[in-house]
């Protein structure tokens, strides 16, 4: 069965670091384009960072030079690296996994985990 499992919340100060991980089971990884989303109460699920099979990256404007998404094909895992945090990037972050190739667009969703930033 496919799954999608998500570490590294908690909460840290303005400016701290804070390392996501999302270990998969289930899918042939490398054909899977990986991101990170996240989403605040009243709003919807914004990307933050996508990683393709051919580690092409994008980022959402407002995280770029903060953020880094990576991916390590051995593990079968995708982090996000977050570094110079802001209040603003308090949300819950959800790892996602969408086929790249082929005519699915399969996708799957992590359980999500809580990041809080405040002094």
């Amino acid at each position: 069965q496919v799954q999608l499992v998500e570490s590294g919340g908690g909460s840290v100060q303005p400016g701290g670091s804070l390392g996501l991980s999302c270990t998969t089971s289930g899918i042939t990884f490398s054909l899977y384009s990986m991101g990170w989303y996240r989403q605040v109460p009243g709003k919807q699920r914004e990307l933050v960072a996508i990683i393709t099979p051919g580690d092409s990256t994008e980022y959402v404007n407002s995280v770029k030079g903060r953020f880094t998404i990576s991916r390590d094909n051995a593990k079968k895992t995708v982090y996000l690296q977050m570094n110079s945090l802001k209040s603003e990037d308090t949300a819950v972050y959800y790892c996602n996994a969408k086929l790249a190739y082929g005519p699915s667009r399969t996708t799957y969703w992590g359980q999500g985990t809580q990041v809080t930033v405040s002094s």
